[in-house]
């Protein structure tokens, strides 16, 4: 839950970044602010960075994984352009509103007829009249229509390499993640049958020679296979659960080798709660056991487990 909120946060302190770009890097960008609501150009920044952030997660969230991913590129490509062109209409519905006709306005009276009606204090600028209001003068210094196409396609294509590129290293990431449990389940797969095996094979003829181990073998492999099919499917296991299994495992090996091995087995120190990805140990000793023991002769095993610190 926690990571939830800290993506969910993390998200809108980059978006609020976003939209503060063009305000922050100005010489006067307070006034900026001030003037987004009857400032048509600045309006239209403050809509294309807007529209540029809507098409970011609409296209890393459904046009990538439903179209790109699949291998559907006519699609997607179909869909990026019409995104686009509705970005490109919307834009121009709100910034180039001075093109739609209006009812025209009564004319202005002159310079003449103003004195004749109303004279004029000495030193009064006249001209002064004529500037037309601050709605009339931003749609006057507006840009030309190509810039502010140019500026829109910038962004958008802004939000389409920055989206691909997040979510095609999202998926490289995912998929070496499941390689690497793929490789892991598969190295439990080649484990525990073998092991498996082996040891039924010696709890068989104990049970023929009717040994008082027999018991105590069962013991053991069932508490092994409790801990692979139930705990080591997890990512971190107890290092005292590891160890417990280590142990076990070094146990039935010396039941089933009886005298053709001497194993020196010891751990020294104490876990002390910490933690450990399972199973990592065991297809060191496994091997041990498999390429470090000779039937033809006596062999010696020498297995020291020493705990320092968080090592």
């Amino acid at each position: 839950m926690n990571r939830t909120y800290w993506t969910i946060a993390i998200h809108l302190l980059c978006g609020v970044s976003c939209l503060a770009l063009p305000s922050i890097f100005a010489a006067t960008w307070f006034c900026l602010l001030a003037e987004i609501w009857h400032n048509p150009h600045e309006r239209t920044n403050l809509l294309a960075y807007l529209f540029m952030l809507g098409f970011f997660y609409l296209n890393y969230y459904v046009l990538i994984p439903r179209f790109y991913f699949a291998k559907k590129y006519v699609f997607y490509a179909g869909s990026t352009i019409v995104c686009f062109g509705v970005v490109v209409l919307m834009l121009v519905s709100v910034d180039r509103q001075d093109l739609i006709p209006h009812h025209t306005a009564p004319a202005e009276p002159s310079p003449s007829e103003l004195k004749t009606a109303h004279p004029l204090p000495p030193k009064f600028d006249v001209q002064a009249l004529h500037m037309p209001p601050p709605a009339q003068r931003a749609n006057q210094e507006k840009p030309p229509f190509g810039f502010e196409l140019s500026h829109a396609l910038f962004l958008f294509l802004v939000g389409v390499f920055v989206s691909l590129s997040l979510r095609i290293n999202d998926r490289l990431r995912e998929t070496e993640r499941q390689k690497l449990n793929t490789e892991l389940s598969f190295l439990k797969a080649q484990i525990n049958p073998h092991f498996l095996f082996n040891t039924l094979n010696t709890i068989y003829s104990l049970a023929i020679e009717q040994s008082s181990k027999t018991a105590d073998a069962v013991v053991k492999l069932s508490s092994l296979m409790r801990y692979v099919m139930r705990e080591a499917d997890t990512h971190w296991v107890p290092l005292a659960k590891e160890f417990s299994y280590v142990e076990n495992y070094v146990a039935l090996q010396q039941l089933r080798l009886d005298d053709t091995v001497t194993v020196d087995f010891s751990i020294t120190g104490k876990p002390n709660g910490q933690q450990i990805a399972p199973l990592i140990l065991i297809s060191f000793i496994e091997n041990a056991f498999k390429y470090g023991v000779n039937p033809q002769e006596k062999s010696i095993l020498q297995i020291q487990i020493s705990i320092v610190d968080n090592r």
